[in-house]
């Protein structure tokens, strides 16, 4: 579905080369950021990633693993379009296992509009056509409150697919009083997110949020606010 809101886009300035007078100056080659993650801890509302970027901003994101934390290296990408977090959400997701399509060609496979992209089975059918396999499922969580069947299924499934380097994308509705950092809080999004770590410790999970909404990028997100974020939609995994 449609998210509500476009967040501020900043353009961030390209730093060029020295040269030595006399010598043409080439165009110098974007880089992508690499950021490390759980240099910054991984309790709920730890911000890795924070500042405002106009979209298309990428960032690296680096793996990680402790004893009780993984995260995967992904290719971020700040959404291109106001209604794009569908398509930016599973290039995210694919970035942890090929060269991801752009926004732009999965929007299409997608079938988005500008209404947004309809379900969350739509993401788990171009998942697995890109990648070539059947790994990716659709689960609903029609409950809200979710039972605590849906809740153990769905830190399984996190836990899971993280350890084979599958990262999950969740459909979420957020209103007032129920959202993640930096969200429009007088607004309910409806919205697209990427799964891309779990620390079993603090019990949280690591987004990779398209939105960047008050430049909020990459950030841990408690497993219970997550597990309510979910209904009455689902997640692929």
């Amino acid at each position: 579905m449609r998210r509500r809101l476009v967040s501020t886009a900043i353009a961030v300035a390209a730093v060029g080369a020295l040269v030595s007078p006399g010598i043409a100056q080439a165009k110098p080659t974007p880089r992508t950021p690499s950021v490390s993650v759980l240099a910054h801890g991984s309790k709920a509302g730890t911000a890795v990633v924070s500042g405002h970027h106009q979209p298309g901003t990428r960032l690296k994101i680096a793996p990680a693993r402790t004893a009780n934390a993984h995260t995967l290296q992904v290719d971020y990408q700040v959404q291109e379009t106001g209604y794009w977090c569908g398509p930016a959400s599973t290039r995210i997701a694919l970035s942890a296992r090929i060269a991801p399509p752009s926004q732009a060609d999965l929007a299409a496979q997608l079938g988005t509009t500008e209404a947004g992209t309809d379900h969350i089975g739509q993401v788990t059918g171009v998942l697995n056509a890109n990648l070539g396999t059947g790994w990716y499922e659709t689960k609903e969580m029609p409950d809200d409150p979710p039972t605590q069947a849906q809740r153990d299924l769905l830190w399984n499934d996190i836990v899971v697919d993280i350890d084979h380097n599958y990262p999950l994308v969740a459909n979420i509705v957020a209103p007032p009083g129920n959202q993640p950092p930096g969200y429009p809080s007088d607004q309910t999004i409806y919205h697209y997110f990427t799964i891309i770590g779990y620390d079993d410790a603090n019990r949280t999970v690591l987004i990779a949020d398209p939105a960047s909404f008050s430049g909020n990028q990459i950030y841990w997100l408690s497993f219970d606010q997550l597990a309510t974020l979910i209904p009455p939609k689902g997640y692929t995994a």
